[in-house]
């Protein structure tokens, strides 16, 4: 088993402690470093773990550091973990700016250490339904609502909630991005809090994404477009339908359902089918996968470069938004 420690252990700390002891077959749980000593004192108390005095000490103790600590110290808690030694696993968005991102990719590389990053909904049972499906989008349209949380406000709506969407049209595109739009406006704080942003790629293929943070519902959906398909992903409720279309003759698949339809070029078939993957714990899924690419060699499921890809967009989407706020005139108010 793999020596793990835990830098930070609030909300989200607290969800990966969990989900780690969950992963014993493959992580040893040393303790856990948390800079407020109330919290620490709490936490070590409820979970009967070891408090350690600083993040240096608990990185010299453990092989794999998981940082769930405050964006704007990913980057000198990845950096220590990885002077230290230690594979990291880092929550998104992996850093603060490109220049911090860039120089964790260089250290990573230098020292031979993996970083993965924390974009959970790659392990979403709706994404992992896929399987082996081809997936090639013309079009994408992604929409991740939330009500409003003072929590993750130290960062704008793109970084908070869109950089997950982002990761995963990179993935899927699988493209050159070659122009981006957007506008947005901060409501609540002072970061935008809503932000529609609409991408392209090299090869034609066109994102549009939303993103909020004070809706009065909360939606994590995403649908792509191609031409021998219709695909949904509805990321909060863990569902995908895939709706294809299909000759008369051809050979369909077993699962699913069928129905007739008269079109344009002939009859044809439509094919629904609702792939189920099973339940699934989505944050110890990437932790495992993490120990898997330590002990057998695999690449990182999100490695440290599509984290740096989707921090890369995002931040392009924001200079976008900041660019069309120039724009506009002066409101009144």
């Amino acid at each position: 088993m793999l020596k793990i420690g835990l830098l930070g252990t609030g909300h989200l700390g607290k969800i990966h402690l969990k989900c780690i002891r969950l992963a014993k077959a493959r992580y040893d749980l040393i303790g856990f470093y948390d800079a407020d000593p109330d919290t620490a004192r709490h936490v070590a108390e409820e979970f009967h773990l070891k408090a350690y005095d600083s993040p240096e000490a608990l990185i010299a103790a453990s092989e794999v550091v998981d940082v769930v600590t405050p964006t704007p110290t990913h980057h000198a808690m990845v950096k220590l973990a990885l002077e230290g030694g230690c594979h990291v696993f880092v929550e998104k968005p992996l850093t603060r700016t490109l220049e911090e991102a860039k120089e964790l990719i260089e250290l990573s590389r230098k020292t031979g250490k993996i970083v993965q990053v924390g974009h959970v909904e790659r392990f979403n049972p709706a994404l992992l339904a896929l399987g082996d499906l081809k997936v090639k989008p013309y079009f994408i349209e992604a929409h991740r609502l939330a009500m409003f949380n003072p929590r993750g406000v130290d960062v704008s709506v793109v970084l908070d909630l869109m950089i997950h969407d982002l990761d995963i049209i990179l993935k899927l595109a699988d493209d050159e991005v070659t122009d981006v739009r957007a506008s947005g406006v901060a409501v609540v704080s002072d970061t935008p809090d809503i932000v529609n942003a609409r991408i392209e790629f090299k090869g034609g293929a066109v994102a549009n994404l939303t993103a909020s943070r004070i809706s009065l519902k909360n939606m994590r959906k995403v649908r792509l477009f191609q031409p021998d398909a219709y695909i949904s992903l509805d990321l909060l409720e863990k569902k995908s339908e895939i709706v294809r279309l299909f000759e008369m003759d051809a050979q369909l698949p077993e699962d699913g359902q069928q129905f007739p339809l008269e079109t344009p070029k002939g009859p044809r078939i439509i094919h629904v089918d609702q792939p189920d993957s099973g339940p699934v714990n989505a944050i110890q899924l990437e932790l495992e996968s993490l120990a898997d690419s330590i002990t057998q060699g695999k690449p990182a499921a999100v490695s440290i470069e599509d984290g740096y890809r989707a921090l890369d967009l995002a931040h392009r989407i924001t200079e976008a938004v900041e660019a069309n706020q120039q724009r506009l005139p002066d409101a009144e108010v």
